[in-house]
């Protein structure tokens, strides 16, 4: 006996449409859509379908629904995705909706990346890169800590003024300073934040300062998502 999960998001009704345009950008295939008596629409993409049904009155900037993916390829995906998205939107979506998060290594032995579509659910598609699943203890060095705790803020909670106060707290400090690697990191995620919190002018500052950041060879590959996701948001 063989059974399959199938995820049901809602979606606003006038948006069906827009919301199905946006997953055939992610190469999704539109297998079902209907706009009477009631809006309803169903997106596949190999072993992977959702449905959407619609809601009048659903607002998407105030959406919590979405589900968990999981993949042997979180790398080709966000690629792919990334690649079909610039094509369709003739760039990279980074803030707003619908929008990409960056590639990111999780404490809990995931690689993963966030995808929230036009009416506001989150598809969250991750890699086990360990067999340990569990939450990993917070560091104890300051700005270690900080990331730790921000990314877990903001792509676990959701909460994107606490990130922002973590890291915030950190970057203030005077007895302390971190590794040009961890400034990266800290600047572009408290970036990536203040675009998401509509502080567009912050978020400019922020960046252009991560971009001022200097790495040696060894750091810029070591930090290749966070500066691919710095080229996101600064384009």
């Amino acid at each position: 006996m063989t059974e399959t999960t199938i995820p049901m998001l809602p979606c606003r009704t006038s948006l069906i449409e827009t919301t199905v345009d946006f997953y055939t950008a992610l190469g999704f295939a539109t297998t079902y859509l209907q706009k009477s008596p009631y809006a309803y629409a169903v997106v596949e993409r190999g072993a992977v379908e959702l449905q959407l049904y619609g809601m009048k009155e659903y607002d998407p900037a105030a959406s919590h629904s979405g589900c968990y993916v999981l993949t042997d390829d979180v790398d080709g995906l966000h690629a792919a995705f990334r690649a079909g998205l610039k094509e369709a939107y003739g760039r990279v979506p980074a803030r707003g909706l619908p929008r990409i998060g960056p590639l990111k290594d999780m404490s809990y032995g995931v690689r993963q990346f966030l995808v929230t579509d036009p009416t506001g659910n989150t598809i969250r598609i991750g890699q086990p890169i360990s067999e340990d699943q569990n939450h990993r203890p917070a560091p104890k060095e300051t700005f270690a800590r900080a990331l730790h705790m921000a990314d877990l803020f903001t792509d676990s909670k959701q909460d994107l003024p606490g990130a922002a106060k973590i890291i915030d707290r950190v970057l203030g400090l005077t007895d302390e300073h971190p590794t040009p690697a961890q400034k990266l990191r800290l600047l572009v995620l408290r970036g990536d934040i203040a675009q998401r919190m509509g502080e567009t002018e912050k978020a400019g500052e922020l960046l252009e300062e991560a971009a001022a950041v200097r790495l040696g060879p060894e750091e810029r590959e070591a930090a290749a998502d966070t500066l691919t996701r710095l080229a996101d948001l600064r384009g």
